[in-house]
């Protein structure tokens, strides 16, 4: 039942995005008309948040509409085709085991992410906060780590290259790094024994979020294969510097609160582990 919720809530705001993107296709960029459809998209699954309560129905959103975007632009555009089949299969793989492992550890309709729960105490409004906070700035971070992607899958031109060579290494990197940190954090959560521990085996003994090191990379690998088709569109690494922020200013900070918070001894793990690279030594 809780999938079908997701799935239909999904549906319909493909529905919208397809319906906004036909209203505008005939005198808009298509950059212009995916972002339009974007938003529309995001306010379905917003409205759907709203009705049932629950803001973590937008959590797949992040890795179900990149996979969906970037196979429209590919279809519907004459890029190199090498650089279209190379960016399409490493999109369409870390999405597919993004989501996956988001439902995997989803528990259900009535269990919604202890960040939005803690933004409901505060003072403002939480459809504001839901609406602005945890949807529409999430899709418009993402949307800018997709513009790199343009150029990448609908300038034709420059033949796949050594630089495409370092993207695909960057990008399947990212990919195996975040796979690893998350299956790694689920066995540790899994074991009875470990409750009350903090995480430090593994490549979480290197990176206190190594998963989020991984996100961050992904997005750099999709602004290589950008600058590779079109050197002239080098501006497009503010979606990959976006990441580096969303997660550095936001994410990290929250998380590592929270554990400070539950683990009075996290603190020195802090101390003796870098937030993401690990560029220090690691001292017992």
């Amino acid at each position: 039942m809780r999938y079908a919720v997701v799935a239909l809530t999904y549906l319909v705001a493909g529905l919208a995005a397809w319906a906004v993107a036909a209203l505008l296709l005939p005198g808009l960029h298509p950059l212009l008309v995916t972002f339009a459809a974007d938003v529309a998209a995001t306010l379905v699954v917003f409205a759907a948040s709203t009705l049932i309560r629950n803001a973590s129905m937008y959590d797949p959103y992040w890795s179900v509409a990149p996979a969906v975007i970037v196979l429209a632009w590919v279809l519907g555009e004459s890029g190199e085709v090498v650089r279209q089949s190379a960016v399409l299969a490493l999109v369409l793989i870390w999405s597919v085991r993004l989501t996956w492992n988001w439902a995997s550890s989803w528990r259900g309709l009535d269990h919604e992410d202890w960040r939005y729960v803690r933004l409901r105490g505060q003072r403002v409004p939480f459809w504001l906060v839901n609406l602005v906070g945890i949807q529409l700035m999430p899709t418009v971070v993402v949307f800018a780590g997709l513009l790199a992607v343009w150029p990448a899958v609908a300038v034709p031109g420059r033949g796949f290259g050594v630089l495409d060579v370092v993207a695909v290494a960057v990008t399947v990197t990212a990919v195996a790094i975040e796979a690893t940190a998350d299956r790694q954090l689920h066995r540790f959560a899994a074991d009875p024994a470990h409750r009350g521990q903090i995480m430090a085996s593994g490549l979480w003994r290197y990176s206190r979020h190594p998963n989020y090191l991984g996100e961050i990379l992904f997005w750099w690998g999709m602004w290589l294969f950008g600058l590779a088709a079109a050197p002239g569109w080098w501006w497009t690494v503010v979606g990959a510097v976006g990441m580096v922020l969303l997660f550095t200013v936001v994410s990290i900070p929250m998380m590592d609160q929270r554990s400070l918070e539950r683990r009075p001894a996290y603190a020195e793990h802090m101390r003796r582990v870098p937030a993401l690279l690990p560029l220090r030594p690691i001292r017992r």
